[in-house]
């Protein structure tokens, strides 16, 4: 539906994530996305050991962590940014 400027709504974009922990008993991803809650993203482990799931987003820029077996923990893969409590945030872009 266009919006009153003639352009259109920007649309949802599945976005994954994936964090390959195999010894982990459970993995969870919080982000600006979700509120930072972790109990609304829980992911699933493949047979090779990969966690993955994926979200409808919008385009933009959101900050998460993953939690591996209660632990805080970063995407070594991502780029980060600095948070406000000291640590790091991984970054990801949708476009």
């Amino acid at each position: 539906m266009p919006r009153k400027n003639g352009r259109k709504k920007p649309s949802k974009r599945r976005t994954y994530f994936r964090l390959t922990a195999p010894a982990a008993h459970s993995v969870q991803l919080a982000g600006s996305f979700n509120e930072w809650e972790p109990k609304t993203r829980q992911l699933r482990m493949d047979s090779k050991g990969v966690w993955r799931t994926s979200m409808m987003l919008e385009p933009g820029v959101y900050e998460y962590r993953y939690i591996v077996d209660g632990e805080w923990s970063n995407d070594q893969d991502a780029p980060f940014v600095e948070n406000p409590f000291g640590g790091e945030s991984c970054v990801r872009v949708v476009e």
